[in-house]
Formats: structure tokens, C-alpha cells, sequence
């Protein structure tokens, strides 16, 4: 099956008791058995959902994968993979990550005795330098956040390997549409569903995918054990999301690529940070395990007042300051003060992420309408 035609019918299957062509939402919390310990598959909604199960099997499907997860969150999926640690083991994460997962990682996981250590991940040597014994983890995330920083996952998942690391990647900002970490060797695959998969701003939701089913079997038990699971009116919602990823993501990526080009000739803009740029020091990586370039893109202004780019982010029209992306409707963002403001500045700031950078999430509006609300705001 080709890629375009997958993300229509996967999970899809009609209704046995009505020929529904969409999965039913089944709003309920328990299920009646025939006899006790006798039932249909489905015990109690935590555990199980139909829904929540139509979802699970499109979210491996277009990952590649065998087995896929829904949570309530992207945090809560992040969270159940770090739950398969124990005290004493360490992690090997990137510089620059989402906000949200260093805030995790750093003010609640690590008072529980795992150890988070932060490389540059672009060099794949220097990851190789923090390995030993007690490296349990690689989380590998790509496109960085906000910073579009390249991880090559096929070199990282070859060493990772070689000394049984798990590797796990955050394909957000990709979308399986445009990357599929486990076919280059990643066991598991965690998606903020609330962004591209879902793609209309109005879901929260997470994912894993992974191919190992003792992987499964164990992420499953935490899924059920501790309860952060989605309701069936938000898979119904990722589901129909779903089927219209390939044409939303064709979109994001032509209008990511007109607009970055757009400011990286604007006279009044300095540095663009978006990986189609040939010079971009990943896009060779991201050329070879991406599909195409997306829709997210950050840039700082010749100007680098945090004034200056404030008034930017409170003059545009078309694009709404806001977190999150991934949405049909464009997003400015400021990371420093929003979605990365959990990380010390001083961390922030030794990473690359100054205080005047600003992100944008590329929806699929007209281009030449996104062009000209930034022209106008940065003039």
C-alpha cells in the first residue's frame, strides 16, 4: 500500500453491527462479560477501548511499526518510556530538546535516581564518549526543538545497539509522513499526537510505536498500570486527523519552504534555522532520512533586542502567538519566555537558544498571505 493511500484506511475498518466507514466513538467506561472472566476482548476502558484500539493499530501502521500505544499526552507516553528505568541508570538526551521533556526529565525523574546527561547530538562522538555501563536510554529528538538541529538516527541507533541502549525518538516535529525512526533502527517511536498527527489544535495526545513485543507488553503495563490513557472522543479526533496528514504535511512543506526562503532574504533577519537550507549543517542527515524539510522554522532578527522581537511576535495577524504546532493554522512562538522557559537561561543560552529567538509552526494557509503577515510585522 502507498504512503498517501495508508493514511486513509489505516485502523479503518466498518463497523460489524452497523457498516460504519469511521470507527464508532464507544463512550464507555466498562463493558459487560458473559460470565466472570468471559468477555469480548474488552474488560474496562482504562485497559481497553475500541476506539483507543482503532487509533493504536493506524498509529503502527504508519510508523511502520508493529505495535502502537495512545496516551493522554505527549508528556505521559515520555514519561511511561523513562518508567522502564530504574534508579541508578542514565539517560544520554540532546541539548536542545522541548521545554516540556526537560522539565520532566530534570525536576521529576531525577529525583528518583536517574541520571540525565545532555550532548550534542549532531556528533555522534560525542554521545559514543558518555556511554557506559549505567546508560540505559538514548532519547534522540529530530528536528530539535526549537533549534532544528539534525540527529543522524541510523549512526546513533547503530552504536546504541553495539552496547544494547535503548533508543528512543521524538519524531514530533517530522511526523511519520516525513521520517520513520524504527525502519532506521530505533525501538521506539514517541509522537506528541496533539501537533501534526492530530494537525487541528484540539487534542492532547501521545504515542509510542515500537516493533519489539516483550517492548510492548511492557509499555502496555505502564499504559494500563498508571492510567494516562486518552478517551475515545480524542482518538476518534487523532483518527480523523490521520487521514488527512499527507495532504496537510505537502502543505506545511511547501509554505515552510517559501517562508524560510522569504526570511533568510529579508534584510532585517539574521540567522534562519531550518534544515531544506543546503548549508544547514544537518541537511545532508536530513536529506537522507527525511522525505522533505517541514513546516517548522526559527529565526533571530539583525536586531537581537528581545524588544525588538517582541514587537514581531505582537504584530502579526495571520500567525496567533501561541505554544504548541503542528496545526492547520500558523503559530508564532518566543521559546524563552514559552515553550522552553522551564530550562535555566544560563542552559538556554549555552545551547544556542538566545532570548530573542523566534519560532514559527507553518500552517497551510495561503503562502503569499503568511509572507506578507511577516513582512509586515518585522517592517
Amino acid at each position: 500500500m502507498k504512503q498517501n493511500t495508508k493514511y486513509i484506511h489505516a485502523g479503518s475498518h466498518p463497523d460489524p453491527s452497523t457498516g460504519a466507514i469511521m470507527t464508532p466513538i464507544y463512550q464507555t467506561s466498562t463493558y459487560v462479560q458473559e460470565a466472570p472472566g468471559v468477555n469480548k476482548g474488552f474488560e474496562y476502558a482504562r485497559s481497553q477501548n475500541p476506539t483507543r484500539q482503532a487509533l493504536e493499530e493506524a498509529l503502527a501502521i504508519i510508523e511502520e511499526g508493529r505495535y502502537g500505544l495512545a496516551f493522554s499526552s505527549g508528556v505521559a507516553a515520555t514519561d511511561a518510556v523513562i518508567k522502564l528505568l530504574s534508579p541508578g541508570d542514565e539517560v544520554i538526551c540532546g541539548n536542545d530538546m522541548y521545554g516540556g521533556t526537560y522539565r520532566l526529565f530534570s525536576k521529576v525523574f531525577e529525583r528518583f535516581g536517574i541520571k540525565f546527561i545532555y550532548v550534542n547530538q549532531q556528533d555522534v562522538a560525542n554521545i559514543k564518549a558518555e556511554i557506559r555501563p549505567a546508560t540505559k536510554l538514548i532519547w534522540v529528538e529530530t528536528p530539535t526543538n526549537p533549534l532544528m538541529n539534525i540527529a543522524d538516527i541510523e549512526a546513533i541507533t547503530s552504536l546504541a545497539k553495539q552496547h544494547n541502549i535503548i533508543t528512543c525518538v521524538d519524531n514530533t516535529f517530522a511526523s511519520p509522513y516525513l521520517q520513520n525512526p524504527l525502519t532506521l533502527g530505533a525501538d521506539i517511536v514517541m509522537h506528541s499526537v496533539t501537533k501534526y498527527l492530530g494537525g487541528h489544535s484540539d487534542v492532547i495526545q501521545g504515542a509510542l510505536v515500537m516493533n519489539d513485543k516483550d517492548l510492548r507488553e511492557k509499555l502496555y503495563f505502564l499504559q494500563k498500570s498508571c492510567g494516562a490513557v486518552p478517551g475515545p472522543m480524542d482518538c476518534f479526533l487523532v483518527l480523523r486527523g490521520i487521514k488527512t496528514l499527507h495532504v496537510r504535511m505537502q502543505r506545511h512543506c511547501e509554505n515552510g519552504r517559501a517562508v524560510a526562503h522569504f526570511l533568510r532574504s529579508h534584510p532585517k533577519v539574521g540567522k534562519v534555522y531550518w534544515p531544506g537550507f543546503e548549508d544547514h549543517q544537518g541537511h545532508d542527515v536530513a536529506k537522507k532520512q527525511m522525505r522533505d524539510f517541514g513546516g517548522m522554522i526559527s529565526f533571530e532578527l539583525k536586531d537581537d533586542s528581545v524588544e525588538t522581537a517582541r514587537k514581531v511576535l505582537s504584530s502579526t495577524k495571520i500567525f496567533s502567538l501561541a505554544e504548541s504546532l503542528g496545526g492547520v493554522e500558523s503559530l508564532i512562538n518566543h521559546p524563552a519566555s514559552m515553550t522552553h522557559a522551564s530550562i535555566p537561561r544560563e542552559e538556554r543560552i549555552k545551547n544556542g537558544l538566545s532570548d530573542s529567538l523566534i519560532r514559527l509552526s507553518v500552517g497551510i494557509e495561503d503562502q503569499e498571505d503568511l509572507i506578507e503577515d511577516l513582512r509586515q510585522a518585522i517592517n
